[in-house]
């Protein structure tokens, strides 16, 4: 039985790994949040026209928000959505079906569980892994546009006193700023391009991804809009709010953090020293 614990172990783990395998194969390293350059500009310099790039980016954006009434895919949509999943709603739940099959699989080969069991825990298996993966993204996701944010605001603010008009210092920031920031810039500058007021556009972005600076910066450029005033000092003052906050934050984390380590190791400890104990000598509670 110990043993089967540990295949269990290493089957969900190795579905955890065959999902990020598949996901960059799928879509290429650009789309990782490690990756330094913006997947918009890679798009673009792959030969995609900038309408072409602009409508696949928005589509990718909008697709988790239109199907949150799919009943399998609701427990995904909010965490897909902040994560900006380049794979279709239908895509993820393809994925947990085949990450189930492939769990029942290894189950199958690797214990000797009744099947209504092993199909109880492959599909736990399956959808369970694709959650956490995806929750874990967009946790790195947001954690990631927290950091950015405050510079690239300043970047903005910079632009703004040099002489530049706010698409253009928006634009400057969507070229200079790595992913996930420079992407969701880029795409509101060829939004605005086209026609679309950038207000609006960074007040839809700041819904999407459910991120309060993101707001806070998307009041500011309207209010400015409708009632004037010197943008660049509104959003100098922003930016040190911002950076603030987030220092803040950072403090607070790291002061927290030890408690957690210590409360998750000792929480752990009794389990795995059972385990431990277990497998060095089987008979041991006998």
């Amino acid at each position: 039985m110990n043993f089967e614990f540990i295949v269990y172990g290493l089957i969900f783990v190795a579905v955890l790994v065959l999902v990020e395998g598949i996901y960059l194969t799928v879509f290429g390293k650009s789309i990782s949040l490690n990756s330094k350059v913006s997947r918009r500009i890679d798009m673009l310099e792959k030969g995609g026209s900038r309408e072409e790039v602009m409508e696949k980016l928005r589509k990718e954006m909008a697709q988790h928000m239109k199907s949150s009434s799919i009943p399998l895919y609701s427990l995904l949509a909010s965490k897909a959505k902040k994560a900006n999943i380049a794979f279709s709603p239908g895509q993820l739940i393809m994925l947990m079906i085949a990450l189930g099959m492939f769990a029942f699989l290894g189950l199958t080969l690797g214990t000797g569980t009744g099947l209504p069991v092993r199909v109880g825990i492959s599909v736990a298996m399956g959808v369970g892994s694709v959650y956490i993966w995806v929750n874990g993204k967009a946790k790195k996701r947001l954690a990631l546009l927290e950091e950015q944010l405050p510079d690239a605001v300043e970047l903005i603010v910079r632009s703004l006193r040099v002489g530049h008009p706010f698409t253009s210092a928006l634009a400057i920031v969507a070229r200079e700023v790595s992913d996930p920031l420079g992407t969701e810039m880029g795409v509101i500058v060829d939004e605005v391009t086209y026609g679309r007021d950038a207000g609006e556009a960074l007040k839809e972005m700041a819904n999407r991804i459910e991120l309060d600076d993101m707001r806070f910066l998307a009041v500011a450029v309207s209010i400015q809009q409708t009632s004037g005033g010197n943008l660049a000092e509104i959003l100098n003052g922003l930016a040190k709010v911002i950076r603030a906050r987030f220092k803040l934050f950072r403090r607070v984390k790291a002061i927290t953090s030890e408690a957690k380590m210590s409360a998750s190791f000792l929480s752990a400890f009794p389990i795995l020293a059972l385990i431990v104990i277990n497998l060095i000598k089987p008979d041991y509670y006998d």
